[in-house]
């Protein structure tokens, strides 16, 4: 992971400079903008939690005594394809800090050549609606996983169950015994195994809050263009003023007739 992407953007000297000169300056896309990176780290924090989720999730499933419980295997499939997920989206928001940091450097440079006028429209430095779209879309695909495996859980359970079931009834009947109608619910390992698929679900859905809250501010940020400063405007109509005496004819004065010298 590069030096850039394994801080928090808050951290950044070039998003810190940009946010310090809108800031001093009152501009109000300045807002906006520290609220996307303040959501941009949520969603940062969120897949921190997911990745720990995970970790959970794998400790259990080694913890599982019995190497062929029908679980195991289901879950291992499914612990696999959520780290692929995750590994996904860790990517794509690297690459988002990086447009984010990126843009503010460029701003910064055109500033530093044509004033706080270069800074009117911030969105077309720092192009990131694209980027959260995408990631929004797979988190919403990592919940549709989380709820695809949870529902696989409770499956696979309800079966051992009713396998076990069967396989009690045999030994009752044997016995003498009236079979049992009805099989065990849940039980507390299909519990112990839903609850970090619960806990990655929560984390997802969160991000994905956080995603939508930052496009709420992106579309903020795109709808507003700054006026520019006081003195770039006076100086333009200073210009345009000196140009228009440049250009007017020159009035050519007649001298009054003097009757006198006649």
């Amino acid at each position: 992971m590069s030096k850039s992407t394994s801080s928090t953007l808050n951290n950044n000297k070039h998003v810190k400079e940009l946010l310090a000169i809108m800031k001093s300056n009152r501009m109000s896309g300045a807002k906006d903008l520290h609220a996307i990176i303040g959501y941009v780290g949520a969603v940062e924090r969120q897949i921190a939690g997911m990745e720990n989720e995970l970790k959970a999730m794998q400790r259990e499933l080694e913890n599982l005594r019995e190497n062929n419980h029908p679980l195991r295997k289901t879950l291992q499939g499914v612990i696999n394809a959520l780290q692929e997920q995750v590994s996904k989206l860790r990517e794509q928001l690297n690459r988002l800090k990086h447009t984010i940091i990126d843009g503010c450097k460029n701003a910064l440079e055109s500033f530093r050549e044509k004033g706080l006028s270069a800074l009117r429209n911030i969105a077309e430095f720092i192009d990131i609606r694209p980027g959260l779209e995408n990631l929004r879309e797979n988190l919403d695909n990592g919940i549709k996983q989380n709820n695809a495996a949870i529902d696989k859980i409770e499956a696979v359970s309800a079966e051992y169950h009713e396998v076990g079931r069967h396989i009690r009834n045999m030994g009752r009947t044997l016995t003498g015994k009236e079979a049992i109608q009805e099989a065990k619910p849940s039980g507390n390992l299909a519990k112990t195994f839903e609850a970090p698929f619960r806990a990655n679900r929560a984390c997802l859905t969160a991000a994905r809050r956080s995603v939508n809250a930052a496009l709420n501010a992106v579309t903020r940020l795109e709808k507003t263009e700054h006026k520019p400063p006081v003195m770039d405007t006076l100086k333009r109509f200073d210009d345009q003023i000196k140009q228009v005496h440049k250009d007017a004819p020159t009035v050519v004065r007649l001298r009054p007739v003097n009757h006198d010298e006649r």
